[in-house]
Parts: C-alpha cells; structure tokens; sequence
C-alpha cells in the first residue's frame, strides 16, 4: 500500500506537489481539497478576462477534477473546505460545501497550499459593499466582469499598484473604461526604485489612467471614492488589490508554527515544525539568499518548484534550497517591465554596500525595425563588484535581460563576469555588445574609478542650483528640448571649444542616452579635467523622471521639451 497524500488547495503549489507525487509513485493515493469550484487555474491569466484577451473565463481553468483523475489518478474533490487538522491522529476535517457534511480523511503526509487572502481593510469604511471587488480566482474575476458588463459601469477604480492592481487596471483600460489606479505609496511597482517606476508612471498617463499616488482610499461610496487627501474619484466599481495575507488560519489552530513575516514557517524542504505536514506556495514564508533575511514572495514559480521539493523530500530524493531573489516581469501596455534581485531600496534596508549603473542602450540595432531603447538598471555590491540586481524596462525584451542577470546573481556572478558572458546576437533581436554587456562595462568603469557619475535623481537638485551641466547632444537635438540653462556643447565640437568649459568648478555633461557624454567626459579627463562627471540615464532619463512630477505637482518645470525620441 502507497502512502496517503491530502494536499489543501490547488493550483501552482498544491496541485503540483500532487502532480509530481503521482510521477513519483504510482501506488499512492493522492486527494486534493479546493474551497471553491476550480482546483487549477491560471490565476496569473486572470486580469486578462476583463480586456476580453482571454474571452471565456472558462479558458482560465487548466484542469477539471474528471481530468486529474483519467490522467493522474489524482482525486481532486471541488467546494470542499477542509475545518480542522487533528495532528494527534494525523486527520483533516472537511465539509462539504454543496451539501453541508463534514467527514474526516487520515493521511501518512500533508500538504498546506490554501494560499493567500486579498486585504480588504476595516478601516475603510464601505469595503464591505456589493461594488467592491477582489481579484483572487475565476469566480471573482468572472464576478468583477458579469457585474461590469451588466450594469454598464464606466468608471473604475483600482487600489493598489501592485502586479494585480497594475494589470487589472491595463485590461480595463484595454476594454475603454474610465481607471483610476490609487496607490498610497508615492510610486507603483515596488519592485521597481522610484526613478525607473516614473517611466511606468508616464506609460499610464499616456494611456488615460488616472493615476493617483501617495494618497490612500479614506471611503466607497455608491458612486465614488473618497480619499484620505479628501479628493473625490468617479468610481462605480471599486477593484481592491494592496495586497495579500498569508491565509494562516487552518495552521495556527493546529499548532503549525507561524515565522516573522505572518507566513507559514518551513525548513528547506518545506517541512513544517509536524515532519508529516509540508507548506508550499503563498502560505509560507522564504529565505532571501541576498539579504539573508526571511520574506514572502507570491510568485508562481517559485511555488511550482517548491511543490517538487516538497514531494521529493516524501520520498527521500536529495533537494538544495537556494533560497529566492524574486525575479518578475510585467506588461504595462506599450512597455515591458522586469526586475530580479535587490533594489536601491532593498539593499539600503539590508545594509548591503552596493552602487547602480543605470544605462539607456538600444534593445537591437538601430538600424533594424522596431529598435528601442531599453532602460537598464543594475545593482553591484560595492567593492567585491558582485551583482545582487537589475530592473529593465522598454519595448524589447526586458525578460530575455533580467533572465540573464537572474542566472549571474544565482551563480554568484560578478560585474567581470557579465562583461565577458557570451550571449546570442543577430541585428533584429539585440546588439553585439548586448545590453547587459554594455552595463558591466560602465559598472567596472565607476567601480574602478575610471569616470565619475550622478544619478538622474539629482539633476532638478544641480539645475535650482546653477551647477554647470553640458549637453553635448547635436545642435538641432538640443533645440527639441533641453534642460534649462545647460549649454551646448556637441561632442563633435568639444575639442574646439575647451575655453568655454571651467576647470575650477564642476561640470557635469549629458547627451541623449549617457554614451556620448561618457565619451566626452573621457576626452576631458585626457585633456587635464578631474571636475568632471556624467549625468546617468542622461536627457531620456531626466525627461521620464521629470514628466509625471511636472503633471502631478506645481513645480517648474526644468526642461524645456519632453522629448523621448
């Protein structure tokens, strides 16, 4: 007899620790338990119902329990909730939800995967109403849609600027509603440091959302929703997604140890503090192998590759836990947004000594159809040069990028490393110096000390403070839009034109994407200049920082155009 397998919850975690059970063991009888009517579903699909890219809700289901069992032989029984783990007999408690009987089910192992809750707080008066919604599995979002469509709701409002709260509002917009996406953090994307969410800030301006940050939702109304600022947003519909809660409960009444971050405590092969019961997926909490801290991370993959460990471990074969960096990407309409590992944030709360090239190289060759720059931020620990993170974001394939750095940070990968990684190229899917590439080099420059930088965070900072910048775009460039009161200079007339550039103060330079005004700097320095720095992420990068800042506050503005070309 094989041993008895009941995994609580489906989809990424749970439905695969039994998939990979059963391919391990024929013998063993495996029950999985789901509260609602799907046991596996693309949850990360679900946004996309609501723009009509995947018409049919019942496209988002990928198994029914008739299929687990004619393929696996797996019993996956629907609308059944389980009550109770009784760890003394080594039972569960489950109702059935359809016709309200409760029976108890033994087993030699058990699997947790009941994932997590969307937060809705009591605080805000009125979250309890019928016009508010969660998006957490294919009845709410078939929920969200029917209600949408019947009542012929135009305006929307979504809180929250995470991955959830992002897509929903991208599809609705898809589907011409009227969005507001609010978010009490001054920026959304938290993955993402602040300079490069702005470009994903102005993505959204572009498309019509009315995007509304550091303020949080004080009331729903019937029609509308008040905010702590005491502004008033048209809303009949209200979506909310700040965020997720660990769903605990079903643990902590048996005695399953909770850790630090709310989430279930496991050891490395996902074994609870009862060596029968295993945890995988959102419930639980991970080791980060970069700030050597314990986290939450609500991503499928993970998961998926948790719910192998897991079911490995059952059966004695070897796993090596190499704990999370948190790799993700993201669609943000016209624009591709990836990041893996730490940011500036994430290191600076790690106490991790670190500095970041930020880069703006085409995606392929220019002369190629489609070519674009991509915005590229690297994070490297400061002196070893070892890599701890990236973000990307542009049209191309950010993924393809943040993939590469996912794999040097899990190999321990330094800025040397990067440098010399070879890596495919054909003019219509990259460059011969491939973005990646091309970064490690300039971060070796600043870590060697070959030139100086200032980030583009600091340049309203040196323009209210008269510093001396140069722009060393072309002429009929700079006439499309300049930062004020910076000169003129173009690379081609530099050498031509030293009398005009003071040695006894600092200068910093810029052109388009940083590249010429690195080229100039390193002229400069050859020619007796040690005053002189270059401006990171240059003209494209100030212009995406400055655009939403202009448009959300009275500030003057500091560049004449915005000129993203």
């Amino acid at each position: 007899m094989g041993k008895r397998i009941l995994v609580v919850g489906g989809v990424a975690g749970g439905a695969s620790v039994a998939a990979r059970a059963r391919r391990i063991d024929e013998s063993a009888e495996i029950i999985m338990f789901e509260q609602g009517p799907n046991v596996s579903f693309s949850n990360c699909a679900l946004p996309f119902h609501l723009s009509g890219i995947v018409e049919n809700s019942d496209d988002l289901v990928l198994m029914c329990p008739e299929k687990f069992k004619s393929q696996y032989n797996i019993e996956a029984r629907v609308n059944s909730e389980v009550l109770k783990i009784n760890r003394e007999d080594k039972s569960i408690v489950v109702k059935n939800l359809e016709t309200g009987e409760e029976y108890e089910e033994f087993y030699d192992k058990l699997v947790l995967s009941p994932g997590a809750n969307a937060i809705k707080p009591r605080s805000i008066e009125g979250i309890n109403s019928p016009n508010v919604f969660t998006v957490r599995n294919v009845v709410d979002i078939k929920k969200l849609n029917d209600y949408i469509v019947n009542n012929g709701i135009e305006d929307i409002a979504v809180v929250g600027g995470g991955f959830i709260g992002v897509e929903v509002a991208e599809n609705l917009r898809l589907a011409e509603k009227n969005v507001s996406l609010i978010e009490a953090q001054n920026q959304i994307m938290a993955p993402f440091d602040y300079d490069m969410a702005q470009i994903l800030h102005k993505e959204m301006m572009d498309k019509e959302i009315n995007l509304i940050l550091s303020d949080g939702v004080k009331k729903i109304n019937e029609d509308s929703v008040e905010l702590q600022s005491g502004k008033k947003v048209n809303a009949k519909v209200v979506v909310m997604a700040i965020g997720v809660a660990p769903e605990t409960s079903l643990a902590k009444d048996a005695g399953i140890e909770i850790g630090e971050t709310a989430g279930i405590k496991v050891d490395h092969n996902y074994v609870t503090n009862d060596r029968d019961i295993y945890a995988v997926g959102d419930v639980i909490e991970v080791y980060n192998r970069l700030t050597h801290k314990s986290s939450r991370l609500a991503l499928a993959g993970p998961a998926q590759r948790q719910a192998r460990a897991a079911a490995d471990h059952m059966y004695n074969i070897p796993h090596r836990n190499n704990g999370v960096i948190g790799s993700s990407v993201i669609q943000v309409f016209d624009l591709g947004a990836a990041s893996t590992g730490l940011n500036e944030k994430s290191a600076e709360a790690a106490g991790i000594s670190y500095d970041i090239v930020y880069t703006i190289p085409g995606d392929k060759v220019g002369l190629m159809p489609e070519s674009n720059p991509m915005h590229f931020k690297l994070i490297y620990e400061y002196p070893t040069g070892k890599i701890l993170g990236a973000q990307a974001i542009g049209k191309g394939n950010v993924d393809k990028r943040i993939d590469v750095i996912a794999t040097m940070i899990s190999m321990g990968g330094t800025l040397e490393d990067l440098k010399e990684l070879e890596l495919c190229y054909a003019p219509l899917f990259g460059t011969a110096k491939d973005v990646v590439n091309h970064t490690a080099l300039v971060g070796l420059n600043l870590l060697n000390g070959v030139f100086k930088q200032v980030s583009v965070t600091r340049v309203r900072e040196l323009v209210e403070n008269n510093a001396f910048i140069i722009d060393v775009r072309e002429k009929e460039e700079y006439a499309q839009g300049h930062i004020i009161n910076a000169l003129n200079i173009p690379l081609s007339e530099l050498r031509d034109r030293l009398d005009e550039i003071p040695k006894d103060r600092l200068v910093y330079l810029h052109c388009r994407s940083s590249q010429r005004s690195y080229n100039a700097v390193m002229a400069l320095q050859n020619l007796g200049y040690d005053n002189v720095i270059n401006i990171s992420g240059s003209y494209l990068g100030i212009c995406c920082y400055e655009y939403f800042e202009d448009q959300v506050t009275e500030r003057e503005k500091i560049v004449t155009e915005y000129n993203f070309n």
